[in-house]
């Protein structure tokens, strides 16, 4: 196992009026391929600055972010389009499901401008929705499910591409206790399997079910913690 993403000396400053504002202000850190990281923080900590970054949303200003092995300042706008794609997988608190499209097309999104053959997309498309228990729900609309059988979907649209990396951002945060905890699961097993999980979180209770967590505040990282015997 090797770093799969680096944050060397990051800073993200922004101009307000006469003010700067430093989103990130020095922050460094390495995950390794496999690791399920919580990043935790309140309100203006930085937590979704660095989401941005680790997501190619968004590129320093100053320091280096390295995503498998590549700094993304080197990236043209296509090009870090082309990484998100490969590399990444997203799960939003709000699901982010078309309401007009069906299970099916939803996650098959991510797909439709590859260069995948029709045969291979829809293998792709059903091995997702079969790894979160959705296969029997293939031509429902997302208005015909719940809260947790969206978040599901948009993990199976996460995983379409293959991605190594999945980036949740508040992932259970629409979500009651009970069915937060099942997309908490479906996370640790994701990890299980080798994927690098990233948790982007205000809760430290869900932040716990993650092996490692970084704290941040002020756009400090100001604690770094190992959990004994929880993730990778």
């Amino acid at each position: 196992m090797g770093a799969i993403i680096e944050f060397r000396d990051i800073y993200k400053i922004y101009s307000m009026g006469e003010n700067e504002v430093r989103a990130i202000d020095g922050v460094s850190f390495i995950i390794e391929e496999g690791e399920f990281v919580a990043i935790v923080g309140q309100s203006g900590s930085g937590k979704s600055t660095c989401m941005n970054i680790i997501g190619a949303l968004d590129v320093p200003t100053e320091g280096s972010c390295l995503i498998a092995g590549q700094d993304i300042a080197g990236y043209t706008d296509d090009g870090l389009a082309e990484l998100r794609n490969r590399t990444l997988g997203f799960v939003f608190q709000q699901y982010n499901l078309i309401a007009k499209l069906n299970v099916y097309e939803n996650v098959e999104l991510p797909l439709i401008y590859s260069d995948l053959p029709q045969e291979e997309r829809d293998a792709r498309v059903r091995e997702s929705l079969e790894k979160v228990g959705l296969s029997d729900r293939i031509e429902h609309m997302p208005a015909q499910l719940s809260g947790g059988q969206q978040q599901r979907v948009s993990i199976a649209r996460a995983l379409v591409t293959h991605p190594s990396i999945i980036l949740a951002d508040e992932p259970t945060g629409a979500l009651d206790s009970k069915t937060g905890r099942e997309v908490l699961g479906y996370l640790k097993e994701l990890s299980a399997e080798g994927k690098t999980v990233i948790l982007v979180t205000h809760d430290l209770g869900l932040a716990r079910g993650a092996g490692r967590v970084l704290t941040l505040s002020d756009g400090k990282l100001i604690s770094d913690n190992r959990q004994k015997g929880v993730g990778a």
